[in-house]
């Protein structure tokens, strides 16, 4: 494709101009920069993914940078996650052959700070997003103090034009830690693949079903879950690098591994109580597909399911997570599809567009 005249012959390191940003209702020329992309499965991977997919469909152009075009080594304990080596140099040659008009660096890892100062030296503007509270994650997986590693996220997002996040609280706590220029990006579910119907029977599982579905690891606190004194059966979807201690410390739980496309689906409906026991996690697409699936849901009252629950009928938020479980029996499976009804993935597109548009001009 032949370079606009808006944009320069680029130079390493020396600054660049962004091709001439679209009026807002003109095409975008996005570039996405991630650490977090297929192969991975996760919230993170899902948004992006589902983003790119829609803006697409609206006539913009997406193109997204992931771990999969470099070489990569796995992530210390996390052998699914890869992350890219050196990326700087192959990066900018994938950008200045791709052109953007507008860049949003979603990830806080190798490829998001070469492309970080990839933007910086160049004087382009970029738009970040907060997905993941990695100073919880690391003081539980390596005993990193999490105030350094708060330090290093905000010196990340601060050059940033506009920082995405997800909900009304975790806005409020971004900015009670300084962090400067949040904006909204909502979230959403695909409500005709997560449906109240069909439903997994789990044949053989005593009654009632308490099910947690997701990545497999210490930051997302399955233990609480699987150490509660429950009626029933305790069921487990997904994987990670904690799964082979889960299962011999609670034998009694059943681990189903991965599970995809119309089986999760069947599965999230099949359960009677969705049990989110995370008290790290930005948002949680997972209890929005629960609820949309027509299940109830038990989690901490914290960042994330307090800003997804917010109707009584549909879940219960405790710090007793057994008393949540219990109560959220009672819950309407109505009411909780009725609920997921609210959230959409074309709000959440329109309300990201609207930020890239605006802050990267």
């Amino acid at each position: 494709m032949p370079r606009p005249s808006a944009w320069p012959s680029p130079v390493p390191d020396q600054p660049v101009t962004l091709a001439e940003a679209p009026a807002k209702s003109a095409p975008l020329r996005l570039l996405i920069v991630t650490d977090a992309w297929a192969p991975q499965v996760n919230g993170v991977v899902r948004t992006l993914s589902t983003m790119a997919e829609m803006l697409r469909a609206n006539g913009d152009t997406v193109e997204v940078i992931g771990p999969n075009r470099f070489r990569s080594i796995p992530t210390p304990g996390y052998k699914e996650i890869r992350l890219a080596i050196a990326p700087r140099r192959k990066l900018m040659q994938i950008v200045d052959a791709y052109m953007p008009c507008a860049v949003h660096i979603a990830t806080e890892g190798p490829l998001g700070w070469a492309m970080r100062r990839i933007c910086l030296r160049r004087n382009w503007p970029f738009t970040t997003a907060f997905h993941t509270k990695f100073a919880e994650y690391m003081e539980a997986r390596a005993r990193i103090p999490a105030a350094w590693s708060w330090r290093v996220l905000r010196r990340f997002h601060a050059p940033a034009q506009a920082v995405m996040a997800a909900t009304p609280s975790l806005r409020r706590d971004l900015a009670a830690r300084g962090f400067a220029k949040v904006r909204p990006w909502t979230r959403g579910v695909d409500l005709s693949r997560f449906q109240p119907e069909p439903r997994e029977p789990f044949e053989g599982l005593p009654r009632p079903i308490f099910l947690y579905a997701g990545r497999v690891a210490v930051e997302k606190n399955i233990a609480a879950f699987l150490s509660l004194d429950l009626p029933g059966s305790k069921v487990v979807i997904g994987d990670g690098p904690q799964r082979a201690e889960l299962e011999q410390r609670f034998p009694g739980a059943h681990f189903l591994g991965y599970r995809e496309n119309g089986v999760l689906a069947r599965s999230y409906a099949g359960a009677d109580v969705f049990v989110f026991p995370s008290r790290t996690d930005t948002f949680g697409l997972v209890l929005l597909e629960a609820l949309a699936s027509g299940t109830p849901v038990a989690a901490f009252p914290v960042t994330g399911p307090l800003d997804v629950v917010t109707d009584q009928r549909v879940g219960v938020l405790d710090e007793n997570l057994r008393a949540a479980c219990l109560a959220a029996l009672e819950c309407s499976r109505e009411a909780a599809r009725a609920h997921a009804e609210a959230f959409s993935w074309d709000a959440s597109m329109a309300q990201f567009r609207e930020t890239l548009v605006r802050f990267n001009s």
